[in-house]
């Protein structure tokens, strides 16, 4: 019983705990309820429907800040170029033995450099070639490269202009851990399609996971053709003739995915055989094979 007052009037009450308890857990439920029925739903998001942010636009230096014209005769600069030398195989069993300063086998004339394959005896080796590098003369990080080349025919042959790391920072070995940039690769037994790649631990051919692309170009051996990559933090673009067919981004994932923030060099070789060159074996009556450069060009990526 409870006692409750009214002015004069006294009323006495009998309350009901444990049904006035469930009364009010039932109102409250209740209530819950129907606050929560009445919040709109969620609107649905679709992926697709994302907006695509597209990586940062990067611009170059009008100017290149190295370059080589190759305007004197004779063998290339030694203050821009050095060379790869031996017949290893080079990781693909090719099966020329380049050589060093030979004038047979890397040449200037009329403004045009030569790397010329020939088919003679040199070691263990039945050609020779050479295999120009500028590693320790011109190490870069970032920027945009220009080759302008005449590819030659020849079934067997493997010219390429590409990039490797100038040190060693990533992983335990220093290919592919430390990335490559093919700037243009050509086999002879597949005329006239050009290749753009990139290599990391990540991607590369050796486990079939390589980013490459590929375009058919015209007249390839017969006139010269501009071959330019650009480099940014960002990512990679090759062109032909300023058109682009390859881009690989950066992935954000790591370096073993992204090596290509540490400086790099530039090669030019011409290759015979090997384990993609030869694939179709090599033609002999292609010699001597002449791989023509008119000038390379590097330019620093703007701020």
């Amino acid at each position: 019983m409870e006692r409750i007052n009214r002015g004069e009037i006294l009323f006495l009450v009998k309350i009901n705990y444990p049904y006035m308890l469930r009364l009010a857990i039932l109102i409250f439920g209740l209530s819950s309820f129907s606050c929560k029925s009445e919040e709109p739903a969620a609107p649905k998001i679709n992926v697709l429907d994302l907006p695509i942010i597209p990586p940062k636009e990067y611009t170059f230096a009008a100017t290149p800040f190295w370059a080589d014209e190759f305007e004197k005769d004779g063998l290339p600069d030694p203050t821009k170029w050095g060379y790869d030398v031996g017949n290893s195989g080079w990781g693909n069993n090719e099966l020329q033995n380049y050589t060093k300063a030979n004038i047979k086998n890397a040449h200037i004339e009329n403004g045009i450099l030569t790397i010329e394959a020939i088919k003679e005896t040199a070691g263990t080796s039945a050609y020779t070639s050479a295999r120009l590098v500028t590693k320790g003369k011109n190490d870069f990080l970032y920027g945009r490269v220009e080759a302008k080349a005449k590819i030659p025919a020849g079934r067997g042959n493997w010219p390429a202009i590409w990039m490797l790391a100038s040190q060693s920072d990533y992983g335990s070995q220093f290919w592919p851990d430390n990335g490559e940039i093919d700037i243009l690769e050509h086999v002879g037994y597949d005329p006239g399609v050009m290749h753009a790649s990139i290599h990391t631990k990540a991607f590369n051919h050796v486990i079939g996971t390589q980013k490459t692309a590929t375009t058919l170009l015209d007249k390839w051996d017969t006139e010269f053709h501009v071959f330019r990559i650009d480099w940014t933090p960002d990512y990679i673009r090759a062109f032909i003739d300023g058109k682009q067919y390859f881009e690989f981004q950066n992935p954000k994932g790591g370096w073993e995915q992204w090596p290509f923030d540490k400086k790099q060099h530039i090669l030019m070789n011409l290759a015979i055989g090997g384990n993609w060159g030869g694939q179709k074996g090599v033609d002999d009556s292609i010699f001597p094979n002449k791989f023509q450069i008119d000038y390379v060009r590097v330019y620093a990526l703007n701020p």
